[in-house]
């Protein structure tokens, strides 16, 4: 269960490493992709985060998850120097691929493609 404080840190990650995506982003993983930070989860202690994030416009999205870890550096860099005068310790990002939305529209075309072959059964009931 996260405390409250753990939420708060996580917020303020989230918004300030969504503004050094438009930011950095261009340059560690081109103009093609986007990608946008769905969560961030701080660990109990706030020295961790780990940032959850939806990447769109290419087919291989953990190419972008690992050039986005090769330069780690630079953008937590970016990051400290937005949360500096807000936390005390500035937390060591982890990025993760959050693939909820890929999931939920492949799940909607299996329920779209059985419906058009009427394998979902009849809508009235009996």
């Amino acid at each position: 269960m996260e405390t409250i404080k753990q939420r708060q840190v996580g917020e303020l990650v989230k918004r300030h490493f969504s503004m050094v995506l438009q930011e950095e982003g261009g340059y560690v993983y081109g103009p093609t992709p986007l990608v946008t930070v769905t969560a961030v989860k701080v660990s109990p202690d706030l020295g961790q985060a780990r940032i959850y994030l939806s990447v769109y416009n290419t087919e291989n999205k953990q190419a972008v998850i690992l050039e986005m870890e090769e330069e780690k550096s630079r953008l937590k860099q970016a990051l400290a120097s937005r949360l500096r005068k807000q936390v005390r310790r500035i937390p060591d990002v982890q990025f993760f691929l959050d693939d909820t939305l890929d999931e939920m529209f492949r799940l909607r075309d299996l329920f779209q493609r059985l419906h058009d072959d009427n394998q979902m059964g009849s809508d009235s009931e009996e």
